[in-house]
């Protein structure tokens, strides 16, 4: 362990114990988890096309039912992304926390059934979903809620005669993802994004033709501390934490959502549970 690290285990550590028994336990632990907010971010590039601008794409993640989140919590998820009227809908991961013995219902499907997009709604694995024999469970209910899986594919999303490239690969760490297929056969001129559960892929993305990713699983790190950032974030979510990062050498945008559910400690502070509205806009 390097010193950087030791120091954020030390303060995080001593955070806790301090406020275990005071108001920040209590905020961390049962107001912040639900203080959902809507993060808008305005997506410009010379390749997206006349009849793309404008064009509002939601990204909801890491949702992780039966963790501390349940379906009216959904609910209330579900009825703030449909206020936001999108065109296309997209989940990038994770959406019960633990599959095999989640208590499945019929509710889940009308809930996600139950968001509209003009142009589809699609989702992809993370590893929750492969995990607890899930692979073939959430791919069910995400099926019957019409919504498409990319996994190592790519659909074209098009508008009059102008056409943008959605791919998805499976997920990282259970499953096997290959970008290579996932991509092939497109045509490198047309705006192209991502759907990668894991952030730090993004290192991969950067060697194909690829304009924007947009990924979760980090959850933002959960808890951060002022001057100190993140205490821990899983593998191949280390490098690419939170939020937007661009590389000096590369195109690439690389958007990392903080989710919406929690994992592992059901505990968020300073760092809210968001669904991000991004909007494509022509230069």
């Amino acid at each position: 362990m390097n010193r950087r690290s030791f120091l954020k285990k030390l303060i995080g550590s001593t955070f806790i114990l301090l406020g275990v028994s005071g108001g920040t336990y209590y905020y961390a632990r049962n107001i912040e988890p639900s203080l959902l907010t809507t993060k808008e971010e305005v997506i410009t590039s010379s390749k997206i096309p006349t009849s793309f601008d404008g064009f509002k794409i939601v990204q909801f993640s890491d949702t992780h039912l039966g963790f501390h989140y349940n379906l009216d919590q959904f609910k209330e998820l579900v009825n703030k992304i449909n206020h936001l009227s999108p065109d296309l809908v997209v989940f990038t991961g994770d959406l019960v926390d633990d599959p095999n013995n989640y208590e499945w219902n019929s509710r889940i499907i009308e809930l996600l059934q139950s968001l509209n997009a003009t142009k589809g709604k699609y989702w992809i694995y993370g590893n929750h979903d492969h995990g607890g024999y899930g692979t073939e469970i959430v791919y069910d209910v995400m099926n019957q809620a019409q919504f498409k899986l990319l996994q190592n594919n790519h659909d074209v999303i098009q508008i009059n005669a102008d056409r943008i490239i959605l791919a998805g690969i499976d997920d990282v760490i259970l499953g096997k993802p290959n970008l290579s297929e996932a991509i092939k056969n497109t045509n490198p001129d047309l705006f192209t994004i991502l759907l990668a559960h894991e952030p730090d892929f993004a290192d991969t993305t950067l060697q194909f033709p690829v304009d924007v990713q947009l990924s979760g699983h980090s959850h933002g790190g959960q808890v951060r501390l002022p001057f100190i950032g993140h205490l821990y974030t899983p593998i191949y979510a280390e490098k690419y934490v939170e939020g937007k990062y661009t590389f000096s050498k590369s195109n690439l945008e690389l958007f990392v959502s903080r989710g919406i559910g929690t994992t592992r400690l059901p505990y968020r502070f300073l760092c809210k549970p968001e669904i991000t509205l991004f909007t494509l806009k022509r230069s």
